[in-house]
């Protein structure tokens, strides 16, 4: 186009475009190993078995992950969808490593990883460690399952009673959005 200009207003909104497709990549916000044992010890025998697993991509069908659900019974549990694809999943994932070490002893943290190819996942998740397992769902059953199916990423929320107290589609915008989330909907 001869003779356009750029205004100010159209590359800022051409930057949050880019930002919300995921072109930035944020540096992961794991503490050093040490340190997440030292915040994880003494979890619930629950929650120690997910710690556990930290990192890894499980492979369990519909009623194995409910079944896992149930186990975790008693706490507050954070299911968090996402794929390694996915740029809004990237900008959040920080949120949840942090959390994850913060409220691990009292909260379940699981990921659901979906709709993903399990090599560019297994990456994902050593580039953003996690106190938790994830567990793969290239096909979405999972995801029905706990009423995730639409939006990458979606957070569902479960009380300590095991109830599905809400689901939030899309990501996070800050680690105090999400924290607040988990006290009001979780409990915790």
């Amino acid at each position: 186009m001869v003779g356009a200009r750029t205004t100010p207003a159209a590359a800022l909104v051409a930057a949050l475009a880019l930002t919300a497709c995921g072109a930035a990549t944020p540096r992961s916000a794991a503490p050093s190993r040490a340190a997440t044992d030292r915040a994880l010890r003494g979890s619930p025998p629950a929650l120690a078995a997910l710690h556990r697993q930290r990192g890894e991509l499980l492979t369990a069908s519909p009623h194995a992950f409910q079944a896992r659900l149930r186990s975790l019974r008693g706490h507050a549990i954070v299911v968090n969808k996402w794929a390694a694809w996915c740029g809004p999943c990237r900008s959040e994932f920080p949120f949840l490593q942090r959390l994850g070490v913060s409220l691990g002893r009292r909260v379940a943290f699981v990921g659901v990883d979906g709709n993903d190819d399990a090599s560019a996942a297994h990456r994902f998740l050593r580039r953003y460690p996690v106190t938790y397992p994830s567990y793969a769902d290239p096909e979405g059953e999972i995801a029905r399952v706990i009423e995730a199916s639409l939006a990458f990423p979606t957070t569902v929320f479960y009380d300590a009673r095991g109830r599905l107290t809400f689901v939030h589609q899309g990501a996070y915008p800050s680690q105090a959005k999400l924290r607040e989330d988990i006290r009001r909907y979780a409990g915790v």
